[in-house]
């Protein structure tokens, strides 16, 4: 009882311990690295490997010492009885190692296929869940059940790769076992008619060697544990091993005074090897200032936004914030200078006041006045509870507009310097957005506002425009002066002049 408490006990708090190390650790790394890796397979780190890791633990080191303090006994009590039959008996022992080291080659190859596998079922799984709207009303429901059919046979054919292999492993150390036994009988008999072996002798030895094969094959079993749990623990230390590309600086710069000037110094920048999405891009943003950057979808926009918050480093070029590189400022001090509302509101599983004060560490009153600023308050007025409202996961039950608001106050939550709006009155119905429009003016008073605009009508009134064609700032002005020029400023204008009057 006590043992098996304290290996438990062990065992979880390992499984705590680990859980959180990777949490933290997928908490300091890159949104580079998420981009290339799927969330069901970074789920499956912190769930099934560790799960795999601590039954290893568990299984094979609790009966690891039993059973080898219980083969060093018998073993010393067969030499006891009979040096040449121990010989003979352990002559058996080679052939169990030679086969569980080619086991050991074998099997881990395909623990490692069934953990790819597995990780991979896991983020389709996760992926399928998370749009299960756009399934529905695109009728793909048959289509990601074939879908998920192939990719659950494929991680059922690596499995049943482990079922061959283990049907075979087991079964042959039972066979050199009982050769080892055969062999025993063999000479022992020879030796009990030779009368150089007692019979007592004998019958002990077959009982002693039966006792010692007994754990012998336990620890091979629980070797094949250990190999699934050599597999999950390469992937959970790859993970740990990896390394943070976008951190502070050991000895960050002196914070400059919280002024709100940006500027971009020929900045060159890609997600992927030699496709540039951003080429030699400069511009200066001064304290108060107003510019919105417009541009056709995947010109650059939100990168520009990604890339002040040092989302992601630059390849080329440098970024100022107040005069400073943002490369040598502390990350939290960056990042708490800029206050940033979404075109995609994301809203954690909780109540309103929790999603608008995150880690800000507002009071109950200062929520509700950072609300009231931008209007907030009035649709939290209708919900049932008020600010105590429940939030489900991404706030699937607020409207758009609904949830635009809370990121809203959010963003002021925070009262930051600089305010980044991306697009953020696009999904916003007309008596929202003349709530929102209202507060603009207010909100952005004093500070440096950045504005990624989708429609054109929104920024008449900022100080400058940027206009970003394939990753290149071609146009920059008021929108007059951009009028007037009669460049892709004007024919996006045009565009969407005459699309608002065809509708």
């Amino acid at each position: 009882f006590c043992q098996m408490m304290l290996v438990q006990y062990v065992g979880q708090h390992f499984m705590h311990g680990m859980r959180v190390a990777i949490f933290a650790k997928l908490q300091r790394l890159d949104m580079a690295y998420f981009d290339r890796n799927p969330v069901g397979r970074l789920v499956t780190r912190a769930t099934n490997d560790v799960d795999a890791v601590n039954e290893a633990f568990t299984s094979v080191f609790t009966s690891l010492f039993r059973n080898v303090l219980l083969i060093a006994a018998l073993a010393a009590m067969m030499l006891g009885l009979s040096l040449r039959l121990s010989l003979v008996a352990f002559s058996m022992i080679p052939f169990i190692i030679a086969w569980t080291v080619f086991f050991r080659i074998r099997a881990r190859d395909i623990y490692r296929k069934i953990r790819v596998r597995l990780a991979r079922l896991n983020a389709y799984l996760q992926e399928n869940f998370s749009g299960i709207r756009v399934i529905k009303i695109f009728r793909r429901e048959a289509e990601n059940v074939r879908r998920f059919g192939a990719i659950n046979d494929d991680y059922q054919r690596a499995s049943l790769q482990e079922v061959r292999v283990m049907s075979l492993f087991r079964p042959l150390v039972e066979i050199i076992s009982s050769c080892g036994l055969a062999l025993i009988v063999y000479y022992g008999g020879g030796g009990v008619v030779r009368s150089a072996v007692s019979l007592g002798v004998l019958v002990a030895f077959i009982t002693y060697l039966r006792m010692f094969f007994h754990p012998i094959q336990q620890l091979t079993e629980s070797y094949t544990v250990l190999q699934s749990a050599m597999a999950s623990s390469e992937r959970i230390f790859q993970l740990l091993d990896e390394p943070v590309r976008i951190a502070s600086p050991e000895r960050p710069a002196a914070a400059p005074a919280a002024r709100g000037r940006i500027e971009f110094r020929n900045v060159h920048f890609e997600y992927l090897p030699g496709e540039p999405v951003l080429r030699d891009v400069s511009f200066t943003v001064a304290p108060g200032e107003k510019v919105a950057f417009v541009g056709a979808t995947g010109s650059g926009k939100t990168t520009i936004i990604s890339l002040i918050a040092r989302l992601y480093d630059i390849q080329r070029g440098e970024i100022l914030l107040d005069g400073v590189d943002i490369r040598a400022l502390d990350l939290a001090e960056l990042r708490s200078r800029l206050g940033v509302v979404m075109q995609d509101v994301f809203l954690f599983a909780g109540d309103v006041k929790g999603n608008i004060r995150l880690n800000t560490g507002l009071s109950d009153e200062q929520v509700r006045r950072v609300a009231g600023q931008v209007h907030a308050d009035t649709v939290i007025g209708r919900f049932a509870n008020g600010y105590d409202e429940e939030v489900k996961e991404r706030g699937v039950t607020l409207s758009a507009g609904e949830r635009q608001l809370l990121s809203f106050a959010r963003a002021l939550a925070f009262d930051p310097p600089i305010l980044v709006l991306d697009e953020a009155t696009a999904n916003i119905d007309s008596a929202t957005e003349k709530l929102i429009q209202d507060a603009l003016g207010t909100l952005m008073k004093g500070r440096t506002s950045i504005v990624i605009a989708h429609r054109l009508s929104t920024i008449k009134s900022v100080d400058r425009i940027y206009v970003i064609h394939k990753g290149e700032i071609r146009e920059r002005g008021s929108h007059q002066e951009l009028l007037a020029k009669e460049g892709l400023y004007y024919r996006l204008y045009q565009l969407q002049q005459g699309a608002l009057a065809d509708g």
